[in-house]
């Protein structure tokens, strides 16, 4: 049920996902950084080594989804292995997450979209790099404040989504 009102609002946006604390430190230093002062154990699937980290935080992006045309069933069975229900509708390690949607014409100039990512990643044969082939896009740089269109929180046993200031 949540994950359904979630999807509803994330299909056809360019997003960004974070803990709620690291959602007030970006707000407070105006931007998403491709490397936030946050302890290497806490980032997602570093096995506590730069070797091993998501292939977008590897090349020095800030990772986004691209749910423009994502349509959950038949993504999973092209790709099996994606972590994408992880994150949907929140991090299953936090319970709860703030989603900011990010401006697709601002962020245009800075974006690798997925299929190019893809294409990149396997070029490279950067396997030991985790990527969500089709849906996660990479912002090279840092990514300001600006770009954000809105953000939202949702926790776990809820059953809404609450509108945040940006």
């Amino acid at each position: 049920m949540l994950r359904e009102l979630v999807l509803k609002e994330l299909v056809g946006g360019l997003w960004h996902t974070t803990h709620p604390d690291r959602f007030t430190k970006i707000l407070e230093s105006g931007s998403i950084s491709p490397e936030p002062d946050i302890p290497e154990k806490e980032r997602w699937d570093t096995r506590d080594s730069r070797e091993s980290c998501s292939y977008v935080r590897f090349i020095g992006g800030v990772s986004l989804f691209d749910l423009y045309e994502f349509e959950p069933e038949s993504y999973s069975h092209k790709f099996p292995s994606s972590s994408w229900h992880y994150f949907i509708p929140f991090h299953l390690m936090w319970g709860c997450a703030v989603w900011i949607e990010i401006k697709r014409d601002q962020a245009a100039s800075h974006l690798i979209p997925p299929i190019e990512l893809k294409n990149r990643w396997e070029s490279e044969k950067a396997y030991r790099h985790r990527t969500m082939p089709g849906i996660e896009a990479a912002y090279m740089g840092v990514l300001p404040r600006t770009a954000f269109k809105r953000a939202f929180m949702v926790r776990k046993d809820d059953t809404q989504l609450y509108s945040l200031e940006i």
